[in-house]
């Protein structure tokens, strides 16, 4: 223990990367369904993943934790072999690809993208090393890199073939060549109010070959996957590894050396801090990812999620800002924004004739809210109402977004988050106040009102 102490940020959050992905492989050994657990990640491997796709349904509990586990080490095979610096942004690309294991990510359509940006890195002739966190990230649109590898132009599966190979690279060498471009330039758009950043390029980029590659060849886009593929599920796979997991980060924070007032500080500091594990330190981070996870979980208890693939991996994916931003502390007025917002829109809904769909447990709801939590700056800066009216914006938008990339971004909610930025902050800052702003105003409020001495 006093080693890892004794750690920097760097090297203690690769340790973190290592220690996760053991887990779920160790979890994939333990599943009741191990004896198909290779065959079912072969299943995974060719099986098409429009956005949401259950892997839980389609290659076995067992088979989705070792295709988590071996994606989480060989992200951190990158981190190593190019000997790139972990920092924030690392810890939000690899737990987010984590997530997206048991729904749209595989060991085999990470690697184009990854290529692409590689090949970008050797055209610029850029350190590689500064470069994994987009290799990471370019892995939004996997889906579309499987659509390419094993049935592209027809809707029917006819395997890997060579055609479909030339057209994954050229895609994913297209994704890698611009998405750095597109993060540098992100967040001049949204102005750092999401931290779901990579949305807005890996969504427009999902926008612009959705519509080269079907809409304007006249190619169909099947529908989304079968409901009965998400019926596939069981809370006591998910509470049970999500709560040991999370229950160890604590453990370990503890014996870190982080209090309980260590972090109450990181959630009632007035400051808008990005970077937490370098802020706080290494302990207080670690235990952020343990009762940051576990309020995430029983939020997903509380609403009745059905624990399909995919509802297990958005645990993850809103955990991914545990470190760059996100707390219990400024996510609470999303998630209440959220339960409103489904709440007056079912009632809303008869009364003008409408046919309700987005109750606050359906599938579509519950991944939109993983990602309305990248707005949590929005509560830092402004204060819980104004992360609350996100919140609602975010609920109003994110199912109709989908239609844009065809189903192929895995993120679509943090491109809607993005788009909600576009939107809400130019008037936010030019007719609302900030937080300290108004603390400075009843300050000198006061000090206007103070007897002369």
């Amino acid at each position: 223990m006093k080693k890892l102490k004794n750690l920097s940020e760097s090297q203690f959050l690769k340790v973190f990367f290592a220690f996760w992905a053991w887990c779920f492989i160790i979890a994939a050994v333990c599943m009741p369904d191990r004896a198909q657990m290779f065959s079912g990640l072969v299943k995974i491997l060719g099986t098409p993943c429009k956005v949401p796709t259950n892997y839980f349904s389609v290659g076995g509990y067992s088979a989705t934790f070792l295709n988590a586990g071996l994606v989480g080490l060989i992200a951190l095979g990158l981190f190593v072999a190019f000997r790139a610096k972990a920092d924030e942004t690392s810890t939000l690309a690899f737990i987010l690809i984590m997530g997206f294991c048991s729904w749209g990510i595989n060991i085999v359509n990470i690697w184009p993208s990854i290529l692409g940006v590689i090949a970008y890195g050797l055209i610029k002739k850029k350190p590689l090393g500064e470069l994994v966190n987009y290799m990471l990230v370019s892995t939004g649109l996997a889906p579309l890199i499987t659509e390419l590898l094993v049935r592209y132009p027809g809707m029917e599966v006819v395997g890997f073939h060579l055609t479909g190979l030339i057209l994954a690279l050229l895609a994913g060498f297209w994704v890698g060549l611009f998405l750095p471009a597109g993060m540098t330039h992100s967040p001049k758009v949204h102005k750092g109010y999401s931290l779901y950043s990579a949305g807005l390029p890996i969504g427009m980029t999902a926008f612009l070959l959705n519509a080269a590659l079907y809409n304007t060849l006249g190619l169909d886009v099947d529908a989304l996957p079968l409901l009965s593929d998400m019926t596939v599920a069981s809370t006591a796979i998910t509470n049970i590894f999500c709560c040991t997991l999370f229950g160890l980060c604590i453990v370990f924070a503890f014996l870190l050396g982080c209090r309980p007032k260590d972090y109450w500080q990181l959630i009632i500091d007035p400051r808008v801090v990005r970077n937490f594990s370098s802020t706080y330190g290494n302990a207080v981070f670690l235990m952020n990812v343990g009762v940051y996870g576990l309020v995430i979980l029983g939020y997903y208890n509380l609403v009745g999620a059905s624990f399909n693939g995919v509802c297990f991996g958005i645990i993850f994916c809103m955990l991914a800002c545990c470190n760059s931003g996100s707390h219990p502390g400024n996510v609470w007025p999303i998630m209440l924004g959220y339960r409103v917002a489904s709440a007056v829109c079912g009632w809303l809904s008869p009364l003008v004739g409408g046919d309700f769909q987005y109750a606050i447990n359906e599938q579509a709801i519950l991944v939109g809210v993983c990602y309305a939590s990248g707005l949590s700056p929005i509560s830092d800066k402004y204060g819980w109402f104004y992360g609350f009216v996100a919140a609602i914006l975010h609920y109003l938008l994110v199912t109709s977004v989908p239609s844009l990339h065809g189903g192929f971004c895995l993120y679509n909610g943090g491109f809607t988050a993005a788009l909600i930025c576009i939107i809400l902050v130019p008037g936010l800052e030019t007719i609302f106040r900030t937080k300290e702003e108004r603390r400075a105003a009843k300050r000198l409020k006061k000090a206007g009102n103070a007897p002369a001495p």
